[in-house]
């Protein structure tokens, strides 16, 4: 569905990611992995055309959409819910998910709210409270509904469980399983290495914006040197 061939973005003169290149399954969750500055929200915000792209290709069902604008590639199929959440946090939690499906009739968005709903009961709570109102955890999945919302067929989230409850944290990756069984394609950014492994079926490892290692998740797994070295486990 994607695939990145050697993919450098950045900002202005400074240059995040170096040759990347990485290719999506349909229907799968991928987890791009690494420290802090290693590149991992620049790629996701590049291929949401929210970076610059600086060589190489963005292929999304096979055509290269490196120069189209963000918006369109929402429209294509591509959404995403960014680091910090970046929520509209004067609007309710209603209205969020109203500007996330705002690509589509208004006619369709009780149906597609109401997915969201079914995949996050908690916001039913909290359909008419301020987004800036809400709990850590509240934001997060409101965050994931607002990108929903564009009925993507890829989804990217940036830092999924990063100061979340353990409890909200488990919801949210019951809420990625779901996806995956719809048939969503996920491109997950994860600092909690362990609960990326133990979701993802492939994995990209980010070095100072280059590739050190890619390929299915159980290899990641059953890799002890790689899991040393670069994922912080032992």
């Amino acid at each position: 569905m994607l695939e990145l061939q050697q993919l450098s973005c950045g900002y202005a003169a400074f240059q995040a990611v170096h040759e990347l290149s990485l290719t999506l399954r349909p229907g799968t969750i991928t987890g791009l992995l690494g420290a802090n500055g290693a590149g991992k929200s620049s790629t996701l915000m590049c291929v949401a055309g929210h970076v610059a792209r600086q060589a190489g290709h963005i292929l999304f069902d096979g055509q290269d959409i490196g120069t189209l604008p963000a918006t369109e590639r929402v429209r294509r199929g591509i959404s995403i819910s960014p680091e910090g959440r970046r929520l509209f946090k004067d609007l309710s939690v209603e209205d969020n998910l109203r500007v996330g499906g705002v690509i589509h009739p208004a006619r369709h968005f009780v149906r597609d709210r109401d997915r969201v709903l079914a995949l996050f009961p908690r916001l039913g709570e909290r359909l008419h409270s301020l987004a800036g109102n809400l709990s850590g955890g509240e934001q997060q999945m409101l965050a994931i509904g607002r990108a929903l919302m564009a009925r993507p067929r890829l989804i990217m989230i940036d830092e999924l469980s990063l100061g979340l409850m353990p409890k909200v944290i488990d919801l949210c990756y019951q809420a990625l399983r779901q996806l995956r069984s719809e048939g969503i394609t996920v491109l997950l950014v994860e600092q909690n290495t362990e609960r990326a492994l133990a979701v993802a079926d492939d994995i990209c490892v980010l070095e100072s914006g280059r590739t050190v290692w890619s390929g299915r998740a159980e290899d990641a797994r059953n890799d002890p040197s790689l899991s040393a070295a670069y994922l912080g486990l032992h």
